[in-house]
């Protein structure tokens, strides 16, 4: 009847009945998502995501995925698992463990790294981007910062200073392709590199290549 009142014992039923139920690929590449976000923002050690991230493609009920992600923030998501709300600016500070972020991840407006020691690989290719220009601030010594970029995405590293690091842009220019987004790297690089470079091809694109041509005569 309309404003019945579930008793408590019934809502803990219906608790329990939920968690029990089967979960589904986009129930657990949601919960996935939330944990690479919480990664980034420095709340999980790498070892803490790889083994959540482990338990989440492997569980079978929603209770299973429910009890990853209870000592973090909630994080609304629109549907298909992305961030809805583009954060302004998002700070990552990290120092002695890995920071990446890849797949559908939504880019920030601004994004500032301070991180000691650590490699950090910003993978765009699958990135919701939702601007033409992101400013990277950075302030990192040691290890390696990796650029993964697809068509379109140009990389300005002209605002960083170098101090016992270098840049090496393994991309080749797109001629022609007009700019989707533009990264600027600004701050300062302390011993290590920065690597640009595009995602590496997959066992079967590489099986796919188009053998080379013999020359006349062989």
């Amino acid at each position: 009847m309309p404003g019945e009142i579930v008793p408590a014992a019934g809502k803990q039923a219906a608790r329990g009945q939920e968690s029990a139920m089967r979960a589904s690929h986009a129930d657990r590449d949601r919960v996935a998502e939330l944990l690479r976000i919480a990664a980034g923002d420095g709340r999980l050690t790498s070892e803490e995501l790889d083994e959540r991230l482990e338990a989440a493609l492997s569980a079978r009920t929603i209770g299973d995925l429910a009890g990853l992600t209870t000592d973090l923030p909630p994080v609304s998501l629109a549907p298909g698992g992305v961030v809805a709300e583009v954060k302004d600016v998002l700070t990552i500070d990290q120092r002695w463990s890995r920071v990446r972020r890849e797949g559908r991840w939504v880019v920030p407006r601004r994004l500032e790294l301070f991180v000691e020691w650590c490699d950090v690989t910003l993978d765009f290719t699958e990135a919701v981007i939702t601007q033409d220009t992101l400013q990277i601030d950075l302030d990192m010594e040691g290890k390696t910062l990796t650029l993964i970029t697809g068509p379109g995405i140009v990389v300005d590293a002209d605002g960083l200073a170098l101090e016992f690091s270098r840049i090496r842009n393994r991309r080749a220019p797109d001629h022609g392709a007009p700019v989707t987004l533009r990264i600027e790297l600004v701050g300062r690089k302390r011993h290590g590199r920065v690597v640009v470079r595009r995602p590496r091809r997959t066992a079967g694109q590489w099986l796919l290549r188009k053998p080379l041509a013999l020359p006349p005569g062989d």
